[in-house]
């Protein structure tokens, strides 16, 4: 008896496809907690900022606002330099499933022995354990140079973006860059 063409129906494979549908959905809905790019880059919105103060409070709020576009660049920039060096791409690529799991694509905060672990305290670790396991790798200079290069972009870009048109929730509370509903 054949059974070509037929939808198995044993658990794996149904466990196996909600897997998929599950991390699909997570895709599609998890880069969606990043601001819109359109946002990020509207031009009535850049200008030099009137003093130093002026622009540590503009740093301040857009890397708060923008933190998940500000890690994509970085992540962008360092990913093109590595393309020449093929052990620290390969690295990177399996250094980015972490990011992806652990920063991009949560839907609630990453909990360790049922104490929250704060978002900003994951982006640094993932940051730090990515620069560290790059360096063994043996391409220093150019990871230095890139992960310096992806700042001053992102530098750049939160001195000169306004801050006064940005959309800040003052119902909720910043959590760890997880919007919680203030209780009334």
């Amino acid at each position: 008896m054949t059974t070509y063409g037929t939808v198995p129906t044993s658990p794996v494979a149904g466990s196996n496809i909600e897997f998929l549908t599950r991390a699909t959905e997570r895709v599609k809905t998890g880069l969606g907690t990043r601001r819109p790019w359109k946002e990020m880059f509207k031009l009535a919105s850049f200008n030099f900022p009137q003093g130093v103060s002026e622009a540590v409070s503009r740093i301040k709020t857009n890397v708060g606002y923008f933190r998940m576009n500000y890690a994509i660049i970085v992540l962008l920039v360092l990913f093109l330099s590595l393309l020449w060096n093929p052990i620290s791409l390969i690295v990177f690529t399996v250094l980015m499933a972490a990011w992806l799991f652990l920063y991009f694509l949560r839907d609630e905060p990453l909990t360790v022995c049922h104490s929250v672990i704060d978002d900003r305290l994951v982006l640094a670790f993932l940051s730090i354990g990515t620069i560290v396991l790059l360096m063994l790798t043996g391409a220093t200079l150019n990871i230095v140079l890139s992960i310096l290069g992806g700042l001053v972009l992102v530098l750049i870009h939160a001195v000169l973006r306004k801050t006064d048109d940005l959309f800040l929730d003052e119902e909720g509370l910043e959590a760890g860059g997880y919007l919680v509903a203030s209780s009334s």
